[in-house]
């Protein structure tokens, strides 16, 4: 009988390192069945660029009509962070003109293999999508954008082309928008001023 007890202490020793054991090695990686279809891609130098955007920010708006005439101007507000492990940056304004106030959100994406930016923006005037993508690789000092048509989409007969850059060593990022008109010159339509707070 006590060697009968043994062995059953015995046992249970073993099947607790055991257990033990395997409760301290991990788990092995499961494979990324989608990365077969779809292979996932690291940030680049977009992004190591739109990461300088990140913080709080004071905002002017100009606006200058089509028609001529002194611009309209708005002020507001603008947070930005870079988003979903760092590949892209979120944007959100808001604006305060004669007493009202809106809210735009603009999502900026990068692709290193085709060195191409790629914005979304959507606000609170408006229940379109503006798209726009540059044509031209990164030259790493300015982003170039022109307006992308959807099907369907309306009120986008010309191109419009946007240029973003920073001033006064990453204090100051200036948004400017060029719409080209039916003679097909380009014409400043708008322009975002934004000082980042604390600076």
């Amino acid at each position: 009988m006590t060697r009968f007890r043994a062995i059953v202490c015995a046992l249970a020793t073993i099947t607790a390192v055991a257990a033990v054991a395997q409760e301290a090695t991990p788990a092995a990686p499961k494979k990324d069945v989608q990365a077969r279809f779809e292979p996932p891609s690291g940030p680049g130098a977009g992004q190591a660029f739109l990461k300088t955007f990140e913080g709080e920010w004071t905002v002017v708006r100009n606006f200058y009509p089509p028609s001529g005439g002194a611009p309209r101007s708005a002020t507001g507000e603008c947070t930005q962070k870079m988003v979903q492990d760092g590949r892209f940056l979120e944007s959100d304004f808001t604006f305060h003109q004669d007493g009202q106030t809106t809210t735009g959100t603009g999502i900026s994406g990068f692709d290193p293999q085709t060195g191409l930016f790629t914005t979304f923006w959507y606000d609170s005037r408006s229940t379109r999508f503006s798209i726009r993508q540059s044509k031209d690789p990164f030259d790493g000092k300015q982003i170039v954008l022109y307006s992308v048509s959807l099907g369907g989409s309306h009120g986008q007969e010309h191109t419009s082309r946007t240029v973003s850059f920073l001033e006064d060593g990453g204090k100051k990022l200036i948004h400017r928008q060029y719409n080209a008109g039916p003679d097909g010159k380009e014409k400043l339509l708008m322009e975002l001023i934004l000082t980042k707070k604390g600076a």
